[in-house]
């Protein structure tokens, strides 16, 4: 051992077990405080680290509790206690080796166990950063090609400050880069707790970087249901490369606000929307939403399909099985005739054989030849048209169901109108409810219609430039504060496979990682069923599960654990973990960190605010922080009851009302 390590000892190890061990402190040693070299060091802290030579490594071990023996009046019964004499006592547990060649790595378990009356030292910064790996914050920043930057100083992060350690005085807690942003993490605590400060925190530390490099090339999504970071987030926004994006859904078609064109939705995301049955409602919508682009289609090919349904549908409206008056049946012929007409099917065939609008019949048996000339554009082995997501008219869709239903009809599925009749309110429903009116698009001649990649250009922040993206926003807040649990968990649904499908799809793995900051994520990604029709929780396990592989990573920030999506909390490779106190909650997080000890997580339900545990694949060692400030904070404040409460007669309430 060192002459400098002698210096540091603070005791020696009287007790080994292959789970813990027991450290005397040298007599005279009060209040637990070590006077060494280089400060006055306080080793009594529960959680705090101890080095403990063994041949060429230290063993590393953590304090779990402290105790205090008095000798000299123990075989006297005397109840008074003298610090200075008495015998002091640190429990430890062993947690890992840390070489005492400084080029070396920590590493997980103990393969050499002390001997007794091994000496105990405090740890010192350095080792600090060489256990938790990030004795190197910063490194120089390479070009893609592997150049160096100008000006070639230019550094980039690789470990990131969060806060500064409860336990080590002075001692700034760091996660690193990679690990921590390059899987899933959760973020979790009671309400008040400092969540959502954490958050901002983390993200504000990112982008507040003033070298050169800053970080262009990140993008994160926020599903801001609070409404809450776009205070602490729109200041990050910098002439030098960093964008911040707030948009906002609040359920309007208003200029400015989020909208989502219905037809981005996948078939299956109207299936569950409209609460389609397996057996006979999903058929008849697939059919209807296959419809909804081969009218709008002039293909060759695409007529003659459209011509055989018309065809086929105005041969139904004339059988007469369904109980409508010949006017009714006639004016749906009308109405189809000029809704969707062709060259050959249109309103000049009906006035062809002298159609009488007013009673709905043709006069001298017209209908006969009618109906025979109507006949020959229906075709064999007809292939129903698949659904494309090419825009349509929103009452498009009903147009079509209807269609959808003729046909069925007119193959002899006499009670289909009947079976789907709910499946049409529901639709009617959603046509009518002005929380949906962001959804329903009707196409403007002097505005085009949106696209697909114009919609997730804006969504993750790029813009095009000539051949190639370019990033403008690194942030992109979509603020859900305005609207209900139902159009939050559709909209994140969508959204949030919709990016993960661009990924899949992408040419290059990994090469434009995303993150998706999901705020309050019990509330749509829950661990029971959701009551709605979208179930979003389906989406992000998928994500949780195959995410990583494409670059989609998860950030959710939760005060119910045990309410979320077990499998999205078991994918999660890092945790921030604040205040709990609820058994549940206190039992999942148990369950999902076995390797934990009880020690630290009896430490949960009295953290106090602002204060929180990380641990997982970013940090090696669990380790107690206090958060950096967020500045400025997120709205999330607590209500001042009092200073609300009492006041002068007169104040004007600090509240509007709207209708």
């Amino acid at each position: 051992m060192s002459r400098d390590d002698r210096k540091r000892a603070i005791g020696k190890v009287v007790s080994v077990a292959a789970d813990r061990l027991v450290v005397e402190m040298h007599a005279g040693t009060d209040n637990f405080t070590v006077v060494g070299f280089d400060d006055v060091h306080y080793v009594a802290r529960l959680g705090s680290f101890l080095m403990i030579p063994a041949q060429t490594e230290y063993v590393v071990v953590e304090v779990v509790g402290l105790r205090e023996r008095d000798s000299a009046s123990s075989s006297q019964g005397e109840v008074h206690l003298d610090r200075a004499a008495s015998a002091k006592y640190l429990d430890v547990v062993p947690v890992g080796m840390l070489p005492q060649d400084r080029d070396a790595k920590f590493r997980f378990g103990v393969s050499i166990f002390p001997s007794l009356y091994a000496d105990a030292l405090y740890a010192l910064d350095a080792e600090l950063d060489r256990v938790f790996e990030t004795e190197k914050p910063s490194e120089p920043a390479l070009r893609i090609d592997g150049s160096l930057p100008v000006p070639e100083s230019a550094t980039r992060f690789r470990a990131l400050t969060i806060g500064r350690s409860v336990v080590f005085d002075g001692y700034d807690v760091k996660v690193r880069i990679d690990d921590f942003f390059g899987g899933h993490t959760a973020v979790l605590g009671n309400t008040g707790s400092g969540k959502s400060c954490t958050v901002a925190s983390v993200l504000q530390s990112l982008f507040d970087k003033a070298e050169e490099f800053h970080a262009r090339g990140a993008t994160f999504v926020v599903f801001d249901v609070n409404g809450e970071y776009a205070n602490a987030l729109m200041p990050l926004a910098k002439a030098n490369g960093i964008g911040v994006d707030h948009v906002v859904l609040d359920g309007t078609a208003n200029d400015g606000r989020f909208r989502l064109p219905h037809w981005f939705l996948e078939q299956s995301e109207w299936e569950l929307l409209l609460q389609a049955s397996e057996r006979t409602q999903i058929p008849v919508l697939r059919t209807a939403l296959g419809l909804t682009g081969l009218f709008r289609a002039n293909t060759p090919q695409a007529l003659e399909i459209k011509e055989h349904f018309i065809a086929t549908c105005v041969i139904e409206c004339f059988r007469g099985a369904d109980g409508d008056s010949p006017v009714a049946k006639f004016q749906r012929v009308v109405s189809l005739f000029q809704k969707y007409p062709t060259h050959d099917l249109n309103e000049e065939l009906l006035q062809k054989y002298g159609a009488n609008y007013q009673y709905g019949n043709f006069p001298n048996g017209n209908i006969v030849p009618f109906l025979d000339e109507v006949r020959q554009k229906l075709r064999e082995d007809v292939k129903l048209p698949s659904y494309n997501r090419t825009p349509f008219a929103f009452d498009d869709l009903e147009e079509c169901l209807d269609f959808a239903i003729l046909y069925e009809e007119a193959h002899g599925n006499r009670q289909i109108r009947d079976y789907c009749s709910q499946m049409v309110t529901r639709f009617k429903s959603l046509r009518d409810r002005p929380e949906y009116a962001f959804l329903r698009h009707n196409s403007n001649p002097k505005d085009p219609d949106p696209t697909m990649g114009d919609f997730l250009e804006q969504l993750l922040g790029l813009s095009r430039k000539t051949n190639h993206w370019q990033k403008i926003h690194q942030i992109i807040i979509v603020d859900m504060n305005s609207v209900e649990d139902e159009v939050v968990e559709l909209v994140s649904s969508v959204l949030a496979r919709m990016i993960f499908r661009l990924l899949r799809q992408s040419d290059q793995r990994n090469r434009f990682p995303v993150h998706l900051l999901l705020e309050e994520a019990h509330r749509y990604i829950s661990a029971i069923p959701s009551k709605y029709a979208i179930d979003a929780s389906k989406i992000y396990e998928r994500i949780a599960k195959e995410g990583r592989k494409y670059g989609l990573f998860l950030l959710a920030a939760s005060q119910r654990p045990s309410e979320l999506s077990k499998t999205v909390l078991s994918q999660c490779s890092n945790f921030v973990i604040h205040r709990i106190q609820n058994p549940d909650d206190l039992s999942q997080i148990r369950q999902m960190t076995p390797f934990i000890s009880e020690a630290v997580l009896k430490r949960l339900p009295s953290l106090p605010k602002q204060h929180a545990l990380v641990f997982g694949t970013s940090v090696n060692l669990p380790t107690t922080f206090r958060v950096r400030d967020a500045k400025p904070l997120p709205k999330s404040d607590d209500a001042k009851i009092g200073e609300i409460w009492f006041h002068e007669e007169g104040r004007v309430a600090s509240v509007r009302i709207t209708t």
